[in-house]
């Protein structure tokens, strides 16, 4: 008796274990059945475009939300781009059953790995270094299906994408960079990209340190040929437009050269016995814009650019001051050497000058102060010879042109020739960096605009 009673249990509990296996079994049947299947007719192939009229290429409409732009490298010529990009395609041999819409939705989203078995467009980043799909715990993509079998393709992704820039009206140079997306398989025959409504849209809240982000973008559409894949391919085009910022320029380099330009201008106003102080004035100048300029962050390319021109004219401003100083010493140098050697002009004759008994000049030539009287030769009238105190006549001489000091005839007072080079310099230095600003910036501003 007990022995049948276990048959009978061991039996009922096999055929409940049996019949909860293909329980089971059939709600995974189901599960795969709702996939792929669902949607996808039995002789659909991957690898073939859908059908379109004879001789027109399937239509893929392409969008791109930025949402963030940095890393801007003027040394690799780059920058990276954070962005959703959308596309979206009709694939009519799709078989959609209204069952797998919620209530009131016109759309269904998709898992990935039923995305797979789907035909695809191969659009890439033509002029991209790199180009991934952000990742986290698996890539963040999605595939959403409509009722009237337009297919759309979301994925959020990063590129790093080149750009040729240009330096020659750095810091107000204006970078515009584009990008190139294009079909990699397929030619402009099969497939043709375009931009959708919303095209290209950037995140409000999107700022950049240096730049200004020029709105609004410039999409084109066109194709291009490519000779290494021999064939014409639809290609869409974004141009970015980063116009740089000055005013951080105007604070670190343009700003603090200008005064110290400035500064060099106060040596002119020491004389000569201050020598220490002058000379360390102008050096301690010129070496602060080396530094200044030496630190800054300027692109290494090979060419002239805007700021070495400001850079060349602060540095030969502040090198004139300082060979302003060498001539003017070594003028000084010849006057206190003619002071020593020659004894000055009896005050006498200085009296009978200004009384006008005799018409005597204090002149320097070959280094020597003669006192000459005009006097009229009885040969020729008119004619007249500088006979010196009753000593035979001589011919007349020219003054020289480097003489070092005169006296001033409506005056009397006597010139020195490096006072009144100094004095000339404390108006022309500013004159001159003045006239430089003013033909640097319009055409500075000009080419930039």
């Amino acid at each position: 008796m007990l022995d049948k009673f276990s048959t009978n249990a061991f039996l009922s509990f096999g055929l409940g274990f049996i019949l909860m296996w293909l329980s089971e079994a059939t709600e995974a049947q189901l599960n795969y059945t709702a996939k792929p299947r669902v949607v996808l007719p039995p002789n659909y192939v991957k690898e073939i475009r859908p059908p379109s009229k004879k001789g027109s290429p399937v239509i893929v409409d392409f969008s791109i939300f930025v949402v963030d732009i940095n890393s801007i490298n003027v040394e690799d010529m780059d920058f990276r781009v954070d962005m959703f990009i959308h596309q979206r395609w009709l694939e009519s041999r799709l078989e959609i059953p209204d069952d797998i819409f919620e209530e009131g939705d016109d759309y269904v989203t998709l898992l990935p790995e039923v995305f797979e078995n789907f035909w695809q467009p191969d659009p890439y980043f033509l002029n991209s270094k790199i180009a991934e799909i952000a990742t986290l715990t698996h890539k963040f993509t999605s595939v959403t299906l409509y009722k009237n079998k337009t297919v759309r393709y979301a994925a959020r992704m990063h590129a790093i994408i080149a750009c040729q820039m240009e330096f020659q009206l750095y810091p107000m140079d204006i970078q515009v960079c584009p990008i190139y997306i294009e079909s990699f398989s397929s030619n402009n025959q099969k497939v043709k990209l375009r931009w959708s409504d919303s095209g290209v849209t950037l995140n409000p809240e999107l700022k950049l340190l240096q730049y200004n982000l020029g709105q609004p973008l410039e999409l084109e559409e066109s194709d291009g040929y490519m000779p290494e894949k021999v064939g014409n391919f639809s290609r869409l085009t974004v141009y970015f437009r980063f116009e740089r910022q000055i005013g951080h320029h105007l604070i670190q380099t343009f700003a603090p050269s200008s005064l110290v330009v400035m500064l060099s201008w106060f040596s002119f106003w020491l004389g000569l016995d201050a020598i220490p102080g002058r000379v360390t004035l102008l050096v301690t100048c010129m070496l602060t814009l080396v530094t200044m300029f030496t630190g800054a962050d300027i692109p290494p390319v090979a060419y002239v650019k805007a700021l070495d021109l400001w850079m060349a004219g602060c540095m030969l401003s502040v090198f004139a001051a300082l060979a302003e100083f060498v001539v003017v010493k070594v003028l000084d140098v010849q006057y206190q050497y003619q002071v020593n050697r020659i004894p000055k002009v009896l005050p006498m004759r200085i009296s009978n000058m200004e009384k006008g008994q005799c018409a005597t000049v204090a002149s320097w030539e070959g280094g020597a102060v003669r006192s000459r009287k005009a006097t009229q030769t009885p040969t020729t009238p008119g004619q007249t010879s500088l006979q010196g105190n009753g000593g035979p006549p001589k011919p007349a001489r020219r003054q020289s042109l480097l003489s070092v000091a005169w006296t001033d005839t409506d005056t009397g007072v006597e010139k020195i020739m490096w006072r009144e080079i100094d004095k000339v310099s404390r108006a022309v230095f500013p004159i001159l960096f003045f006239v430089f600003v003013l033909l640097y910036w319009p055409i500075l501003l000009m080419k930039s605009s």
